[in-house]
């Protein structure tokens, strides 16, 4: 049962058909927690928009919540409302033509990133203490490192994607953000298997570190000298890609477009959507490439997974930034946005390709801004991943 929506949102993150509350079902490790869900997800007797008006205008009320939804519920939590998202999730910028623009109180001058902008928006401002978003390509670390908020690319497939709209089903993950370490890691000890996993060996990626701004190293250096203290081993320092992560990012885009095309090709001819120009253009991309082509990249892309997965083996933890850059400003010229979503992109496909986990740690450049370093971890890996991001936490004093 529905009791009134209580919160004000002076930040844009929520929806104007998502104002409503759901108490819990039961008590559990997550009672006392509030949280909001991304526009993607299934809540049972309310509207699943995905981003986009014509989407909400011809898809039917769902009649039950999405497993994830389910949980929480059940674990104690009250779910306030649900988020903006870039349309049907195919973005990292966090702009709707739509909705608008989330504020990032992280830095309110720069975007909140996307596509799960409403999500790290609502957790940025305190509106709740963690909320549910997608990672496809990024849709999580980014904003995460854009906002200054903990943020989780899931194993693939850990977490069930029952009653989420997909975007690219083979690389889509459910994710969540949260302000405090404490109730990011309650969360996963909520919806995560436990993990035996036991690093001993620290990997820097470094073809990905290169990949970021200056902003990022500090930080970067921060997070390497904790982990060698705390596993009393020495990082090596090697590319992850044999080739060029631009080369691996192209597989992804290859690969995942077209599985989008399929899952979405029919609607978006049929019922003609109106989107924003980057989003109408990828679309129009994905419907031009061959079965030849996916096939083609699907094969690269199982031997880079291979490749990844072998590296990591079952007691490496790697190190990378979670972007390329510092959120972008909100006045930044469309061609700067674009340079920074392909150079963030190949950093970010490198999980996607592999179906690994990924924390992304809260942290700040020498100025304050906010960034995100991350650890990546074998598949399953994830809790045991969050645990120890938490002890990084403590030893460098990050703040939440």
């Amino acid at each position: 049962m529905n009791t009134p929506f209580a919160l004000n949102d002076p930040v844009g993150a929520f929806v104007p058909h998502g104002h409503f509350t759901l108490p819990p079902t039961h008590e559990g490790l997550l009672s006392g927690l509030r949280f909001a869900a991304k526009d993607v997800f299934d809540v049972a007797g309310h509207p699943t928009g995905a981003g986009n008006p014509d989407w909400l205008a011809s898809h039917p009320l769902p009649e039950t919540h999405s497993p994830v939804i389910a949980r929480l519920l059940e674990q104690g939590a009250t779910l306030c409302g649900k988020t903006l998202t870039d349309e049907l999730a195919y973005s990292i910028h966090g702009h709707n033509i739509h909705y608008g623009m989330p504020i990032n109180s992280g830095a309110p001058e720069r975007i909140p990133g996307g596509s799960s902008s409403g999500s790290v928006a609502a957790v940025a401002a305190r509106l709740v203490d963690f909320a549910l978003g997608t990672d496809t390509g990024g849709s999580t670390r980014v904003p995460a490192s854009y906002c200054g908020v903990w943020g989780l690319r899931t194993t693939h497939d850990l977490i069930s994607r029952q009653g989420v709209v997909p975007l690219h089903p083979s690389f889509d993950t459910v994710t969540w953000f949260a302000h405090a370490p404490d109730t990011f890691a309650r969360v996963a000890e909520a919806l995560l298997p436990a993990s035996a996993f036991a690093p001993t060996r620290i990997l820097c990626l470094d073809d990905a570190c290169q990949l970021a701004d200056a902003a990022f190293q500090p930080a970067l250096a921060s997070v390497c000298q904790a982990l060698e203290s705390l596993l009393r081993t020495r990082a090596s320092a090697s590319p992850i890609a044999a080739t060029s992560l631009d080369e691996w990012r192209q597989v992804y885009v290859t690969a995942g477009a077209f599985e989008g095309w399929q899952v979405h090709g029919a609607w978006i001819s049929a019922r003609r959507p109106e989107f924003a120009p980057a989003i109408a253009a990828r679309w129009e991309a994905a419907s031009r490439i061959s079965a030849e082509q996916s096939a083609t990249a699907r094969q690269r892309w199982a031997e880079i997974r291979r490749e990844v997965r072998e590296r990591l083996g079952h007691d490496t933890v790697a190190i990378l930034p979670s972007a390329a850059s510092l959120a972008p400003l909100r006045s930044a010229a469309s061609s700067a946005i674009e340079e920074t979503r392909i150079r963030t992109m190949q950093i970010s496909c490198i999980a996607g390709l592999a179906g690994l986990p990924q924390v992304s740690i809260p942290m700040t450049d020498p100025m304050g801004v906010p960034v995100g370093v991350s650890l990546l971890g074998p598949a399953g890996s994830d809790r045991a991943l969050v645990q120890l991001a938490m002890r990084l936490k403590a030893m460098l004093g990050v703040q939440s």
